[in-house]
């Protein structure tokens, strides 16, 4: 990959008030993917109790399949280009490099929103939206509904890492954004997230102030305080919500866990073996299209950075977090086959939630699975608070 400056470099000139914005373009030089292939080739494989499926984990099949296509059929120039057909730049901000897209909609007076993905994702969780957002008269659209978009890799994962020192938590990075956005010139803007993002947008909209217009989120993490008459009156959707819940982070939550308590020692396992990362990874990629599975993984994987994002879980769960209500206009869009935020609880965290809707459809990558209605209610949320 080529960049003008090293993230130790950008440190160092950002302490001497260094805010250039680099151009930069993703080149990926061949020899790491042969080195890649080589690796793939190599793989030792494990044993696997018969009869088990996904009880004591990914199951070996499934990533002996994946690994397959990733040697053979995948193709990461394809998607490289994908990525460089979007203007990209990097600039320091508290001492960490910062990469991002920068897409801005032909309309000039669109609505700037910064956008963030999280793990195992990456921004390319938001490639199915750009154009949509952006250019809606070419949809035959209503122009006012345009975005200018921003669309950053969090500290610590793909070319905004590694990170380099502690801290990098959700607020540390929604002050980033804020500094991002300052530093591209918009005055007021939009915040929208996914998975870590629903952390990380919420925030912005805490630190941002009177220049956020409004937060949208596809989950809001608001958990029962262990009051039990938060439960009475609580609809058979939302018991069930909470139950479900309760069910993944009892069987399904060792990443969390580990990557809260242990990252560094799970690092040296994803930095060093491709089908390693790739099985810890795909836990929570499951049953998605093998490109989208694997254009994430490839990120972590060229970039080296499976163990830095990982770190987020470790800074997060250390860190103090603001235990007042926010304010501002907070929109949900919840989907299917994800996490189902409750209401009741949510308003407790919240207290000027302005659109709340639940679809049937879709899944916890809503931008990739369900981009036209996601980029629908993103665009009906803004509309309300023009």
């Amino acid at each position: 990959m080529t960049t003008n400056t090293t993230p130790q470099t950008e440190a160092a000139t950002a302490a001497n008030g260094d805010t250039e914005i680099r151009p930069f373009r993703i080149d990926i030089a061949q020899a790491e993917l042969d080195d890649l292939a080589n690796r793939l080739d190599q793989t030792r494989w494990p044993d696997e109790l018969p009869g088990v499926d996904w009880s004591y984990g990914v199951p070996l099949e499934y990533v002996k399949e994946l690994a397959a296509y990733w040697r053979d059929g995948y193709d990461w120039r394809v998607w490289e280009a994908k990525l460089n057909a979007y203007p990209q730049f990097t600039t320091t901000i508290d001492g960490q490099n910062v990469h991002f897209l920068h897409v801005r909609s032909p309309e000039p007076d669109a609505t700037p929103l910064i956008l963030t993905h999280g793990w195992p994702g990456s921004i390319v969780e938001y490639l199915d939206v750009i154009d949509a957002l952006t250019d809606p008269r070419s949809r035959g659209g209503d122009p006012a509904d345009a975005f200018h978009l921003v669309i950053p890799s969090v500290p610590g994962f793909g070319w905004s890492g590694p990170t380099s020192e502690k801290g990098w938590n959700r607020r540390r990075i929604a002050q980033a954004w804020t500094e991002l956005m300052r530093r591209l010139g918009y005055d007021r803007y939009g915040a929208v997230g996914n998975d870590l993002g629903s952390f990380v947008s919420p925030e912005v909209g805490r630190v941002g102030g009177e220049h956020v217009i409004g937060v949208h989120v596809t989950q809001i993490f608001s958990f029962p305080s262990g009051d039990p008459s938060e439960f009475e009156g609580l609809s058979a959707a939302d018991v069930a919500a909470v139950k479900h819940m309760k069910w993944f982070w009892e069987n399904l939550g060792a990443y969390n866990l580990m990557q809260a308590q242990q990252p560094q020692t799970l690092a040296y396992a994803l930095l060093d073996s491709p089908t390693g990362l790739l099985g810890w990874n795909v836990q929570l990629l499951r049953d998605l299209d093998k490109d989208f599975i694997l254009t994430n993984v490839m990120i972590y994987w060229l970039t080296r950075t499976a163990g830095s994002a990982a770190r987020i879980y470790y800074e997060d769960d250390k860190a103090e977090h603001p235990s007042e209500p926010t304010s501002f206009p907070l929109g949900l869009a919840g989907f299917g086959n994800d996490f189902k935020s409750i209401r009741r609880f949510s308003e407790r965290d919240h207290k000027n939630i302005v659109s709340w809707n639940e679809y049937d459809i879709g899944g916890h990558y809503a931008a990739h699975q369900a981009p036209d209605v996601l980029v629908g209610d993103i665009r009906a949320f803004y509309r309300s608070l023009r």
